[in-house]
């Protein structure tokens, strides 16, 4: 029964306030989702040369040990801390980076990478996952967040959602896939690497290859409805912003609430509450079977 939640900024005199409205979007869908939660934050493309890693150490790193080797392998590293992930930004390239990384390190996950995209995932109180990342404090164009009721895998961090498989891309997902191992294999093939057994893991991945066939946003997530065999509700974000689609039975609830300041969407209204002028806000449930695309 997870809850997903999403808000893009159209006013960016409200940028400043991205995580502070996600912040209390997540809390709200707690009850939802009491495994885990996690987020990704979109902040405006600043210098295209630089790369952002969004990394999982699990405690069996020093963390000092390991930024004192990151910063001698590579030299124009910046790190944020926050709790057990990092957030390292550098000109280096993606493919050497990850190859580090992978090689160096088996037990630390790249959740995320991009121009423009942070991603934080952990297991715990959705609500005490949002305060160690200090979400309320994070400024942005555009965010996604999820709470996660485990039903396809483990409840570990690897399991938890946002899922990340291409450059600035991730998805969160409610509702479950009946193909996602046949789809695993396929996608294998086509040189996917999944860290996990779970099936939003595999959406990602399809919509990530689909994308990097050049199919837009919207072509892509009209084709997984003939695809992806299942129930879901997908919030798909890229750097530029974000899309929801619901299956076209729609079992799994989500409501839209648009203003001229924003976008939001929601599992539940009651996530949305506590937006500004929410009350004045076009509400409206979205059509099953039908793409809603903002920002791309």
């Amino acid at each position: 029964m997870c809850g997903i939640v999403g808000i893009f900024i159209k006013n960016k005199k409200l940028q400043n306030n991205l995580g502070n409205y996600l912040s209390k979007m997540i809390d709200n869908m707690s009850s939802r989702g009491p495994d885990s939660a996690g987020f990704a934050i979109y902040d405006s493309l600043k210098n295209k040369k630089l790369c952002k890693f969004s990394l999982c150490l699990s405690k069996n790193i020093n963390i000092n040990i390991f930024i004192k080797d990151i910063k001698k392998k590579f030299k124009d590293v910046k790190i944020k801390q926050l709790s057990d992930h990092l957030v390292i930004t550098t000109s280096s390239k993606v493919q050497i980076f990850r190859k580090f990384i992978n090689d160096k390190y088996n037990d630390i996950s790249i959740v995320g990478y991009g121009k423009s995209i942070e991603i934080f995932k952990q297991v715990g109180n959705p609500q005490d996952v949002v305060k160690k990342f200090k979400l309320n404090k994070f400024k942005g164009t555009h965010g996604i967040g999820h709470t996660r009721m485990a039903t396809e895998s483990a409840i570990t961090t690897n399991g938890s959602h946002p899922y990340s498989t291409g450059e600035d891309e991730c998805l969160v997902h409610n509702g479950s896939l009946s193909n996602h191992n046949n789809l695993r294999r396929t996608l294998i093939k086509k040189g996917k690497i999944f860290d996990s057994q779970n099936d939003t893991e595999v959406a990602a991945g399809y919509i990530s290859s689909k994308l990097q066939e050049n199919f837009s946003l919207k072509e892509t997530l009209k084709d997984s409805l003939k695809d992806l065999d299942g129930f879901y509700t997908f919030i798909v974000g890229t750097q530029k912003g974000f899309a929801i689609l619901r299956d076209e039975i729609a079992c799994k609830p989500a409501v839209i609430a648009e203003t001229d300041d924003y976008v939001a969407i929601a599992s539940e209204f009651q996530a949305m509450a506590h937006l500004p002028k929410v009350n004045k806000a076009k509400i409206f449930e979205p059509q099953p079977g039908v793409v809603y695309v903002w920002g791309n």
